[in-house]
């Protein structure tokens, strides 16, 4: 195998005849047409790039590829060969490998046994942890990791377990490679490493179909774009025939979104005051320590770290769901006593880190979850107004633009970007006093991202406070009037937007400065 570093779309000497081929490719689901006639050409070696707006039928079309939905019409061609995937595990054998945006690593097991799990080499009937050790060994000598295969994942970064997911899909025997939005909680620094990865790997003979909503992320790493609107693709383009601009527009029918004038007046009185505030886990390093802060009514206050560095725990306290010291006051209310029920009452709002974990009830219908947080509002007595409950959700689904059927089909079925929305626009439509929001644009398109930007700015000029805990530096640079950095349970710095960039945010979050 080849090493070294390889150039942005450069080209190898390896042989480029199509690897994967899909052929008018069509799969529909009860009132909703994912796939229509999609066809696309994959060359070997390369990586190509898939983009489109939440629900264009990205996700869809990989799980068709993957084994985890069958078509409804249209054929797979895998190195010429005519197949259909009846499940992953076929999909597997075959060659293809899918690292998902969330990673299914087990944090008791080591690097190895997480690599092998499922897997497990043996000899004469008995586990052999050597060979499967030298080729681990060997694989991410190959990509340029250095990792030790037995340390344990709980002490691995995000940028890190990345890289084990990689490792694992490549001891499987994967020469196609899924990527959905692997970039999505990597500072920049993160990025550049990964991306050298897999420079490495197509200079191998590694196929990598990239999904990302990150467009100059796209236009660096990809030899070819692919761009799926409603379902269809509507161009395949290579990346120094576009620019930001042009690509947006195919995705969405307009120009990339700004983030517009910071035209905000800031008030005077404190809407969010944390004081001294550690969380404290018995038995383990407190993951928060001695954190204070003011957030005062119409500012928004960026909070950015490398995840595991406190910003999650952090939350989780200001929400009352861990035990802390210090004090949290909401509008001038003592509320460190309080339970999540009566923060809640006292007018905190809060997206959560993970829709599908703590945001969603996926199997309950759009309605049901709309009102999660609203049901005193929505109630007449001890009973539920349906009607007007139903009512709340066309609106939130119209104003924040979900794309579904109706209120009544259940969570499951909409794209990862469209159940996003639906968190955001449940948490704004509160019109609360303090809105903690975490990665609230997570796995959203350029024309999504915009409205929820405009949804955030419109409320904050009403009056509202933000904690923003965003992995999108961009973001947090473009909407934040005040940036903190944690590392290591503590806040390291605190940071002008107008003076900071992603290279100077990204040193402070990996302890660099």
């Amino acid at each position: 195998m080849r090493s070294g570093s390889v150039k942005p779309n450069q080209k190898s000497t390896i042989d480029k005849s199509p690897v994967v081929e899909l052929a008018n490719i069509s799969k529909s689901f009860p009132g909703v047409v994912a796939n229509r006639d999609i066809s696309m050409r994959i060359e070997r070696a390369t990586i190509h790039a898939i983009v489109g707006e939440n629900g264009a039928g990205k996700s869809t079309l990989m799980k068709i590829l993957y084994g985890l939905h069958q078509p409804d019409s249209g054929t797979i061609s895998i190195n010429g060969v005519l197949t259909q995937f009846k499940s992953p595990s076929e999909a597997i054998a075959a060659g293809i490998g899918m690292v998902h945006q969330h990673f299914m690593l087990a944090d008791n097991l080591t690097i190895l046994e997480n690599i092998i799990l499922g897997y497990e080499p043996t000899s004469y009937g008995v586990l052999s942890l050597s060979d499967a050790r030298k080729r681990v060994k060997e694989l991410a000598s190959s990509i340029g990791v250095d990792l030790d295969p037995d340390l344990p994942i709980s002490e691995l970064g995000v940028g890190q377990r990345q890289r084990v997911e990689i490792l694992k899909v490549l001891f499987r025997g994967a020469d196609i490679l899924v990527l959905d939005e692997p970039t999505a909680v990597l500072v920049p620094q993160e990025v550049d490493e990964l991306f050298v990865n897999l420079r490495k790997l197509v200079a191998n003979g590694t196929t990598i179909l990239f999904i990302s909503h990150k467009l100059d992320e796209v236009l660096s790493i990809s030899d070819e774009i692919t761009v799926i609107r409603q379902g269809s693709t509507v161009a395949t383009v290579a990346p120094n025939a576009v620019d930001r601009l042009k690509l947006a527009e195919l995705m969405v029918g307009s120009d990339l979104p700004g983030h517009g004038e910071r035209a905000t007046k800031i008030g005077k009185n404190i809407q969010l005051s944390v004081r001294d505030l550690t969380v404290i886990v018995k038995n383990h390093k407190n993951p928060v320590q001695n954190v204070s802060f003011d957030i005062f009514e119409s500012e928004i206050l960026g909070i950015v770290g490398v995840d595991g560095n406190g910003q999650f725990e952090l939350c989780e306290a200001l929400l009352g769901l861990v035990d802390i010291q210090g004090a949290v006051e909401i509008g001038g209310i003592d509320a460190s006593n309080l339970n999540v029920r009566e923060r809640l009452d006292q007018g905190l709002a809060y997206i959560p880190f993970d829709r599908h974990r703590e945001g969603l009830m996926l199997s309950a219908s759009l309605w049901e979850n709309a009102l999660l947080g609203h049901e005193v509002s929505l109630s007449r007595g001890p009973m539920i107004d349906f009607d007007a409950a139903k009512k709340s959700c066309r609106e939130i689904v119209e104003q924040f633009g979900v794309t579904t059927p109706n209120e009544l089909v259940p969570a499951f079925v909409l794209s990862g970007g469209n159940q996003q929305k639906l968190v955001v626009g449940r948490n704004l439509a509160k019109a609360p006093k303090v809105l903690v929001a975490a990665h609230p644009t997570r796995g959203i398109d350029v024309g999504a991202q915009a409205a929820v930007w405009e949804e955030i700015r419109r409320s904050r000029d009403a009056g509202m406070s933000v904690l923003l805990v965003s992995a999108d530096l961009e973001e947090v640079l473009g909407l934040s009037d005040r940036i903190l950095v944690m590392f290591d349970g503590k806040i390291s710095a605190e940071l002008d937007p107008k003076k900071a960039t992603p290279q100077i945010l990204g040193k402070y979050m990996t302890g660099a400065q």
